[in-house]
């Protein structure tokens, strides 16, 4: 029989396995020239396998929920106290504004020192303007400048929250479920959206808004406590920690742009979610009592809840059904499609006539929005070189958040012009015309 093998004289010492990588031989017993394992099959939720993610995932919910009750609260009052759109325009511009100019600073802070004690600053604050809040609220004396500072307070608690946050998620869960990690935050993020207003709400009108302000503090704790102790962070990497480089401010942001310009899936999916963000953004949701009313459907006040509702809760399927299938794993291809897709339902949401085929458009809206977002973010984290992860991810988080600030102009002022409903729809367009300018690069 072994002469019947035309191999046999390549067999590897101790035995007769046939070491041909072209044709299998009957006697190919020796299991050092056996077939390679097939890859591990995509687990479903992977993320959630790790301890300190199920822990991080809890709190960041609860702290998620937190920021959307104090918009509730806050807002309700500015708009029955001052009754002004200036203020109102102020407080979007607040909340967007510090993630254009200090995310990459918070990015480099993170790579130079602990990023679970920059969450915590970034907690404090949070909980620094809620306690002025309640204090206003309760003696009466909140005036409109008051008001403006503890917006902007608020605005930079998130910089220093969110870009540290997502640095701290590779320690966690680490680069092989990294893109799980992501997508799950991604979706708690609009489970806070669903979650959050309904339960702000209910405090609202329980304890008034001077008592459910102060109440909403405490939601803020279980991440501040969690992170005293957390075992991550530079100190539990291991390996040899990179080079501290000094913090240079604005000159961090330049120095960022030309260390990635050699890094094509980075380059790309920042200049991706900065487009849809500059463009687009979440502008379209201070418009959607103008689409609830022109779509004629029922009381006004209801079509607008559920709008909201429904582009959240496509964003919270697209979180449950792609990590409960493992599908989608990160690519920069895939990422540009969804955002065109992205790009077609909401033009096609901005012109619709039909109140119900609004909902199902505005729906998948959210499931490829979240889709696109968490991908081109977990793209960025895996391919960011080590020692400077957190200014990479600050300069994607000034393109993918901080340009939310601008977004007003394309749908807002364009629309007043020639309505919300063209200037959404042409935003749109724009959007789908540089991914597709992207899609055709090499």
């Amino acid at each position: 029989m072994m002469r019947n093998c035309r191999h046999e004289r390549q067999s590897a010492p101790g035995g007769y396995g046939c070491v041909s990588p072209i044709k299998k031989c009957p006697l190919n017993i020796n299991p050092r020239v056996a077939e390679p394992p097939p890859a591990p099959a995509k687990r479903s939720f992977a993320a959630m396998r790790h301890r300190g993610f199920r822990a991080q995932f809890s709190t960041f919910v609860v702290a998620m929920m937190a920021d959307n009750i104090e918009h509730v609260i806050s807002y309700w009052v500015l708009y029955q106290k001052f009754h002004s759109p200036a203020l109102a325009g102020f407080a979007i511009v607040s909340h967007w504004l510090p993630f254009l100019m200090f995310s990459v600073a918070s990015g480099a802070l993170a790579d130079r020192f602990d990023p679970r004690r920059l969450i915590q600053c970034g907690m404090g604050l949070f909980i620094a303007a809620s306690l002025a809040w309640g204090y206003f609220f309760a003696t009466g004396t909140l005036q409109m400048w008051q008001a403006m500072v503890i917006l902007v307070i608020h605005g930079c608690a998130g910089v220093l929250w969110q870009t540290p946050n997502q640095l701290l998620l590779y320690d966690i869960v680490g680069p092989a479920d990294l893109e799980s990690a992501v997508r799950l935050n991604a979706t708690a993020r609009y489970l806070a959206v669903l979650v959050g207003p309904a339960v702000g709400g209910v405090i609202l009108l329980a304890l008034g808004p001077a008592h459910g302000i102060l109440l909403n503090t405490v939601f803020y704790l279980p991440l501040v406590l969690w992170l005293v102790n957390a075992p991550y962070g530079p100190k539990f990497r291991g390996a040899a920690p990179p080079p501290r480089r000094a913090v240079r401010g604005f000159a961090d942001i330049v120095q960022t742009a030309r260390d990635i310009r050699g890094h094509s899936v980075i380059v790309s999916m920042t200049l991706l979610a900065g487009g849809a963000s500059f463009l687009v953004g979440n502008a379209y949701s201070s418009q959607m009592p103008g689409f609830a009313h022109d779509l004629g459907h029922g009381d006004p006040g209801l079509s607008y809840s559920m709008l909201l509702a429904a582009d959240a809760a496509g964003g919270l399927l697209a979180g449950v059904v792609l990590e409960g299938r493992g599908l989608l794993p990160p690519n920069a291809r895939t990422a540009i499609v969804l955002a065109m897709l992205w790009c077609a339902v909401l033009a096609g949401f901005s012109l619709a006539t039909s109140y119900p085929l609004a909902l199902a458009l505005l729906f998948s809206a959210g499931f490829f929005e979240l889709s696109f977002n968490a991908m081109a973010q977990a793209l960025v984290q895996l391919n960011a070189p080590l020692d400077k992860r957190g200014r990479v991810i600050g300069l994607f988080n000034m393109s993918s958040l901080g340009l939310r600030a601008f977004s007003g102009v394309s749908v807002g002022l364009l629309g007043s012009v020639i309505g919300v409903h063209w200037s959404l729809a042409l935003s749109a367009l724009a959007v789908l015309a540089i991914a597709g300018g992207l899609f055709a690069l090499p």
